[in-house]
């Protein structure tokens, strides 16, 4: 039988096992890092912070088309589009009549009848004719007296009329609303522009 060699009196050195161990990463504050990373982010501008008000799109539209339109014809009448007709001889209700083949009903607010009221006694044929029982009269709700902000509100509020004026300036403001057609006069008749191909309205 061989002899068992005794067991020696140093031990083996015990090795602990090292629990979720991790690699190394630098940490994002190193400076090392820091200088590669392009420039902080410019703070945003006052205009970007700002909170946009976008205008909610009128019910009565389908994209430009304006469901609201159709005879009788509202049209709102302005100062100098009456003054233009008396000039150029032409009875307005019948020549909107000519220029839409269908009923039109003219309207007339307060501020048109104040304004016209301003302008002395060179107008009063105008101002008559403002008058007529045949022309329908809409109050004004609003403080002051000027016609063209008058019309701008009411068209903007009420989508059903059409804008009749020769004032550039008020052509203007109203192209920026949608779905609301101008008449004007052109070559001694009535014209209109923006009026929907639907309802069968010349264009000249």
């Amino acid at each position: 039988l061989t002899a068992v060699p005794a067991p020696s009196k140093m031990g083996k050195a015990k090795k602990t096992r090292e629990f979720a161990q991790v690699k190394r990463m630098i940490s994002p504050k190193d400076k090392r890092i820091q200088k590669d990373e392009p420039a902080k982010k410019k703070k945003k501008s006052k205009k970007e912070l700002e909170v946009r008000h976008v205008e909610a799109a009128s019910s009565a539209l389908f994209f430009k088309y304006n469901a609201q339109l159709g005879p009788p014809y509202h049209i709102l009448v302005d100062t100098n589009f009456i003054n233009f007709s008396i000039q150029n001889k032409l009875e307005i209700i019948q020549s909107m009549t000519d220029c839409l083949y269908a009923k039109c009903i003219p309207c007339v607010t307060d501020c048109v009848i104040a304004e016209l009221e301003k302008l002395g006694r060179l107008y009063r044929v105008a101002l008559r004719i403002a008058k007529d029982p045949r022309f329908k009269r809409l109050k004004c709700t609003h403080s002051g007296t000027y016609a063209d902000d008058c019309l701008v509100e009411r068209v903007q509020e009420h989508k059903c009329y059409i804008v009749a004026t020769c004032d550039r300036d008020l052509k203007r403001r109203i192209r920026r609303v949608p779905g609301v057609p101008i008449m004007y006069i052109k070559a001694h008749k009535y014209s209109i522009e923006r009026m929907p191909e639907a309802f069968g309205a010349p264009s000249f």
